[in-house]
């Protein structure tokens, strides 16, 4: 059984990726990202495509070629680059899903296991603050693709999981419940009502993503 972790990371960093920098000075969300080609010393140059008619400055150049209201342009990457694709380039890690929207980058990656997917994420850590791990998959995956649903345990709050947990193993959720909300409170030491408003939360959180809707 293969030991690969699949990773989405979204990265609010936008000084990070000149692509990035792009998205967020045209208002244009970007999906389209060709594979980067190597170019030798000279670094790599990577394509994309977005609904912009704007020359852009640094090192974005274009638009290259015109797909009428879809435009190609193209970023250099020098020697020293070290954007978020250059730095999954330096672990053989190629970049499997791409997306930039308002400066924001979304990358979905497939990492050969824990060891490589933590290194992966030191260094992201240490070169972009605002770094945020959006999914881990890890086989045995079952049902179709669009069944499997990442659900983000990292929006709880500490307490919000603290009271999730509680109620979940003293049988709350069950049928019929083996515990009920006040005495599930009390097990938390806090107010019935309280513990109602942290499991709400908790709940409609983890049900953004099952039901893929948006904060």
């Amino acid at each position: 059984m293969s030991s690969g972790i699949r990773a989405t990371v979204k990265i609010d960093t936008p000084e990070a990726c000149p692509i990035a920098r792009f998205s967020r000075e045209t208002g244009t969300t970007i999906e389209q990202v060709s594979t980067s080609v190597n170019c030798g010393t000279k670094g790599s140059t990577t394509e994309f495509l977005a609904e912009a008619d704007a020359e852009f400055g640094d090192a974005v150049t274009g638009p290259v070629f015109s797909y009428g209201t879809t435009n190609l342009y193209r970023c250099s990457h020098g020697e020293e680059s070290r954007c978020p694709c250059e730095c999954l380039g330096a672990y053989d890690c190629p970049v499997h899903r791409y997306r930039a929207s308002d400066g924001d980058v979304t990358l979905v990656f497939h990492a050969d296991g824990f060891d490589q997917l933590q290194a992966i994420m030191d260094e992201f850590r240490e070169r972009y603050p605002g770094v945020d791990v959006r999914s881990l998959l890890q086989p045995p995956l079952s049902g179709t693709p669009e069944e499997r649903v990442f659900v983000n345990r990292g929006k709880l709050t500490d307490r919000q999981y603290e009271v999730l947990e509680t109620a979940y193993e003293m049988g709350y959720f069950e049928r019929p419940k083996r515990a009920n909300a006040t005495e599930v409170a009390e097990a938390l030491g806090i107010t019935q009502s309280t513990f109602t408003e942290h499991l709400g939360a908790a709940q409609r959180k983890l049900l953004e993503d099952v039901l893929e809707a948006d904060a």
